[in-house]
Formats: structure tokens, C-alpha cells, sequence
């Protein structure tokens, strides 16, 4: 029970003997909680990002260095940490995908991404010097509390990112990143989906400095690159009425494909759950190179395929797999860089979003089908912010 008094709160337990929980303040406005002359707060939150991605790097960014020490974890504690296992749910875990293509390529750490329904069942094997990362919005997430409290149990150092203050996620952990996102009220994430990639993006950066993975002009030049995604992240949200458009010729589509490799696959796998569950149309995201082991089979005339191309190393490869696609009768979508102009001799409509370092082209990359998955049910006619069957935080196994 508690007892209020004005600027007071005392806790009490079932004895009535006084708790001493300490007060945290949640610094959110009444006004962060209203549409603000939005029609939906989805798309308000989708131009929420820039300040959500800008927010979280400057809570970590110190005399232009990524700064943990608030969080508890220091250097010495980072070069103890032999592996790093990512644990969460959702859009959640599609960051965790990212995340294993950052960190190894960046920190030269081995990465395992798991999902936390799955985790603790398959009895996995922990050490004392392994860090298992959690990543949850609500930061009540029952399956990744549950692993997070397996981790513990095991010896293992847990390490949370959640987007809520005070949270169960964010009291249990040994280290917290708090992603500065804001309330989120639409069930289907944007900002804080976009707040964690720039949270995992910082602890990578961190680790391979305190590893010595990383020389200091390629550390302050890829900090610098950070700060530049909220500027781009607008530019694109400049150009929403091409994607409007766009979505409009897909309101009848009953079968959408996403192709991609590398980052650009969980790219994919981030735009099709922002497609199926507001617009209730089947998709699905395939690293490009299994297209040609079965799911091929299912492409026929007027298939939307949409390819997300970013990663320089493997777009010709990309390519190739839509233009099998398009030999099938597939319409064909692509969402690659500014520059990349020959990609409309094999595509049916292209959209374009501006260059990044490609280890965090994927914060870019994803607003356009965000945006897709938005006007699409809009056109629908569908309530956007209260989809059918789901809920904001999924606090049941």
C-alpha cells in the first residue's frame, strides 16, 4: 500500500511496516501523450524519431565520446566479456539482428540473437563471462524478464535496454541503457524501435574501443555519423508523399515478399512485421539468397517483392535475386541509397534514402516502410494505433 502526501509517497508492506523504495521521476509531459494535430499517433511517433535517435546518443555522448559510466559498465568490466547474447521479442529482437551484424563487424565479439519465447527452453549454455543483453520497450516483457532472471542465475552480467523508467527489466539488470524515446502509444513500434538501434549502435562503439578493435579517427569519424541519422532521418519524412502514393497500389496486394542480406535482411524482417500487423496483409522477410530453396515456388504474376540494398558488398547479389523474382511476374520495390540510380532498370518503383556509414544504414532504411506499413492501412481504412489482437506490452508467456 502507499500513502500520499503532497510532494511526498510512503510505501508500506502487507505488516505495515514502511519500504523504502526510492522515487525515480519520469520526465514525460502531458503532451508527449497526445496525437499534437496528428491524425494517428503512429505517425506522429514516426516523426518523433529524429528527436528519439538524437536524444538517446547525446544521454551517452560526453566531449564527443560514448560515455557508460552512468550505466555502471567501464571499460575494465567490457574486456572481461567474452561473448554477448541478445535476448528479445518482436521488433525488439529485429534490433538484436542488427545488433549481432554491428558488433561483430565493429567489436570483433562473438554474437548469438535469440528469441526470448524460445531462450530459456532450449537450456542454453552461460558463463560468468558472457553478457547477456536485453532489449525490451516496456521493459516488462515477461519473456525477457524471464531470461534475464535465468541469465542472473547463472553468473552471467545482464544488461538492459528498455525505454522505461523504473521497470522490471531496468531494476534487475546490472547495467541499464534508458532509450529516450518518450511514451510510445501506438501498439506497433517506430520511435522506440529506432531509439534502441541507436542504443545498440553506442554499447558496439564502446566495446570496440575498450577492446582496441577500433582506431580513434574511425571511432570520432563513426560518432560523427551517428549525430548526422536525425538530420537524414527527416529528409526522408520529407519525401513521405512518394511513399503514400506507393502504398496506395498495394491496398489489394494479399502476398508481399522482402528480400535482403546482411543488415538489409533485418531491415526486412523489421518492415514486415510494421506491414502484417497494422494492415493485416501476409508478409514475409527472406534472406535473399534462400529465396531459390523453396519460397520462390510461391512467386507469381503481381507478387510484390520489395528489396532493401544498402550493404555495397552484396547488392549486385540482391539484384540478382529480384530480377529471378521479376522473371516470374513479380512488381518490384526497392529501397536503397541516394546514387544508386541503375536500380530502376530492374525495379518498378525505387525509394531513395540518404548515405550513412552501411553498419547503421538500417536507421535509415526502415522509415520508408515504416511509412509504407502506415499509409497502407491508412488507405485501409483500418484503425492504425489499435490493431486487432495485439497489445503495447505483452506481460503473459
Amino acid at each position: 500500500m502507499a500513502q500520499l502526501k503532497q510532494g511526498e509517497v510512503y510505501f508500506f508492506d502487507l505488516n505495515g511496516d514502511e519500504v523504502g523504495n526510492e522515487l525515480v521521476e519520469i520526465k514525460w509531459s502531458a503532451e508527449a501523450a497526445e496525437k499534437g494535430g496528428y491524425k494517428h499517433f503512429m505517425k506522429k511517433e514516426i516523426h518523433e524519431q529524429p528527436k528519439a535517435v538524437a536524444d538517446t546518443l547525446a544521454s551517452v555522448l560526453k566531449d564527443g565520446n560514448i560515455d557508460l559510466a552512468e550505466m555502471g559498465l567501464c571499460e575494465e568490466e567490457i574486456k572481461e566479456i567474452e561473448s554477448i547474447t541478445i535476448v528479445a521479442c518482436g521488433s525488439a529482437w529485429h534490433v538484436g539482428m542488427t545488433g549481432q551484424y554491428v558488433f561483430e563487424d565493429i567489436a570483433k565479439i562473438p554474437v548469438r540473437v535469440e528469441l526470448a519465447s524460445e531462450f530459456r527452453y532450449r537450456k542454453p549454455l552461460l558463463s560468468k563471462k558472457q553478457l547477456v543483453m536485453v532489449i525490451s520497450q516496456s521493459g516488462e516483457t515477461a519473456d525477457s524478464l524471464a531470461d534475464l532472471r535465468l541469465a542472473k542465475e547463472k553468473g552471467c552480467k545482464t544488461l538492459g535496454i528498455v525505454n522505461v523508467v523504473g521497470s522490471s527489466i531496468a531494476r534487475e539488470a546490472d547495467y541499464v541503457f534508458y532509450t529516450l524515446a518518450g511514451p510510445e502509444i501506438a501498439v506497433a513500434t517506430t520511435k522506440a524501435y529506432s531509439a534502441q538501434l541507436m542504443a545498440m549502435y553506442c554499447i558496439a562503439l564502446q566495446f570496440a574501443k575498450a577492446r582496441c578493435e577500433i582506431e580513434q579517427n574511425e571511432y570520432t569519424h563513426l560518432i560523427e555519423e551517428l549525430q548526422s541519422i536525425p538530420v537524414k532521418i527527416e529528409k526522408i519524412l520529407d519525401d513521405k508523399e512518394r511513399i503514400q502514393w506507393f502504398a496506395s497500389k498495394c491496398v489489394n496486394k494479399k502476398d508481399v515478399f522482402f528480400v535482403g542480406r546482411g543488415i538489409d535482411y533485418a531491415v526486412c524482417l523489421e518492415g514486415i512485421l510494421k506491414l502484417k500487423e497494422i494492415s493485416y496483409i501476409h508478409s514475409e522477410a527472406y534472406a535473399a539468397g534462400e529465396l531459390k530453396h523453396g519460397t520462390i515456388s510461391l512467386i507469381e504474376d503481381g507478387t510484390l517483392v520489395i528489396g532493401v540494398l544498402t550493404q555495397n558488398e552484396l547488392y549486385e547479389k540482391t539484384v540478382s535475386n529480384m530480377v529471378e523474382c521479376k522473371s516470374r511476374g513479380a512488381n518490384l520495390c526497392a529501397v536503397t541509397a541516394y546514387g544508386i540510380y541503375e536500380i530502376e532498370e530492374t525495379a518498378d518503383f525505387v525509394t531513395y534514402v540518404p548515405k550513412v556509414d552501411e553498419r547503421f544504414m538500417a536507421s535509415l532504411a526502415v522509415i520508408p516502410l515504416q511509412l509504407l506499413g502506415y499509409y497502407v492501412s491508412v488507405a485501409k481504412g483500418l484503425d492504425v494505433d489499435k490493431t486487432r489482437n495485439l497489445a503495447k506490452s505483452v506481460t503473459v508467456e
